[in-house]
């Protein structure tokens, strides 16, 4: 047998300093500990069933006729483009030009990714709120850009922004707000008066924003309100959402983002480099998933708002401080009153206490210790795997 040779590169690491950290994602060492252990995932957000049919039957004709088999146009299909400034201005009042002011992406995820390394440069200061989607401070890291989390914190029930905290943030070399509402992991969704401090700030310190609002259509208390319909924020913010929480089905990965033709022109350069193009097919049958009735929104709202009240009172009796969520298909609880301190090390030994898996939030935190004792359960699944669920979660208190 020839002798192992050294590894290439030489002493150098072969992973890139910038993402060093990060490794592989929670999401999936607790979706593989779910499989291992044949528990029930209420790690990653993902539903268990898929969208509505005639979206699907969509997407099968468009792959059976030839709609998107080859490469799409690189902004995305009119169609979808055009659906999606009818979707804003349906819903929203915002008018915008699916010429130039719509951007396909593949997902949400291509869509921070692309945004981030358009518009930052090497030095530049990001303010994200905290806990965080984990992919935001990758795409910081790669971008060379410096992250500045400003922490939702617990308070009576719910977690909140501190506006105070949010203004002292900003420096002279910060470039970028990057918000999300409703929040992932937290469930907060960001009242008119807080986005209207926001938009204030931006305004005064010239700042550009990047809004993440795919859980546009999921908010159960209150209405969404996106950032770029406030004074003086449609000209810097790109609004970015996807297909995949509205439609449930989040494997296709389609994602847009609406923003002036400047700040797309700028994103669609660096998104060009990323995935080129992609979901050809399943373009065409989200721009038909998008036009459909109120009802469908209504029906989709209403059926995770009943999801969230049963899993949050299972949560409840089993023992967690529960907060409970405006928006998204995610409660955040405290596992403190259940005597523990570590919530890694509770989410890795819950599938062998009681068949659940789950993701300790401290993963969304700069600060480790501000979330060390949270965890996050999704709440979009089916009934009877939720039921099922809580009355495994119910070992806990007994």
């Amino acid at each position: 047998m020839a002798p192992m040779s050294a590894p290439v590169g030489g002493s150098r690491p072969l992973l890139n300093r910038r993402l060093a950290s990060f490794g592989t994602t929670i999401f999936a060492e607790m979706s593989a500990l779910a499989t291992r252990t044949g528990s029930i995932n209420l790690g990653q957000g993902f539903p268990d069933t898929d969208g509505p049919a005639e979206i699907a039957e969509a997407a099968s004709q468009a792959v059976l006729t030839g709609l998107g088999n080859q490469y799409p146009p690189g902004p995305g299909v009119p169609e979808l483009r055009t659906a999606v400034a009818v979707h804003q201005q349906r819903f929203y009042g915002l008018s915008y030009d699916p010429d130039t002011e719509v951007l396909v992406t593949a997902g949400a995820t291509e869509a921070i990714a692309a945004s981030l390394l358009a518009l930052l440069e090497p030095g530049d200061e990001v303010i994200a709120l905290e806990p965080y989607y984990d992919s935001y401070a990758a795409c910081i890291a790669m971008a060379g850009a410096t992250r500045v989390p400003v922490t939702l914190r617990p308070h009576a029930g719910a977690f909140t922004l501190d506006l105070d905290e949010l203004r002292a943030a900003v420096t002279p070399r910060t470039r970028l707000l990057l918000l999300n509402t409703p929040h992932n992991p937290t469930g907060t969704v960001l009242s008119p008066a807080e986005l209207a401090a926001i938009a204030e700030l931006a305004v005064e310190r010239d700042l550009l924003v990047v809004t993440d609002e795919v859980y546009e259509h999921l908010v159960f208390e209150g209405t969404h309100l996106p950032l770029a319909s406030l004074p003086g924020m449609r000209e810097r913010t790109v609004t970015i959402s996807s297909s995949g929480k509205t439609f449930s089905f989040t494997g296709w990965k389609v994602g847009w983002i609406t923003a002036p033709p400047e700040l797309v022109s700028a994103v669609r350069s660096a998104k060009q480099f990323l995935t080129y193009v992609s979901s050809g097919p399943f373009q065409y049958a989200i721009a038909q998933a998008l036009q459909l009735p109120d009802g469908y929104y209504e029906g989709l709202r209403a059926d995770l708002a009943a999801k969230r009240d049963i899993l949050a009172e299972g949560l409840a009796a089993a023992g967690f401080e529960v907060y409970r969520p405006q928006g998204t298909y995610f409660i955040t609880t405290d596992i403190t009153p259940l005597g523990e301190k570590d919530g890694l090390a509770f989410c890795r030994a819950l599938p062998e206490r009681c068949g659940v898996v789950a993701i300790p939030n401290q993963v969304f935190y700069d600060d480790r210790a501000a979330g060390a004792t949270q965890v996050r359960w999704a709440f979009c699944k089916r009934t009877v795997v939720l039921e099922e669920a809580v009355e495994r979660l119910g070992r806990l208190s007994r």
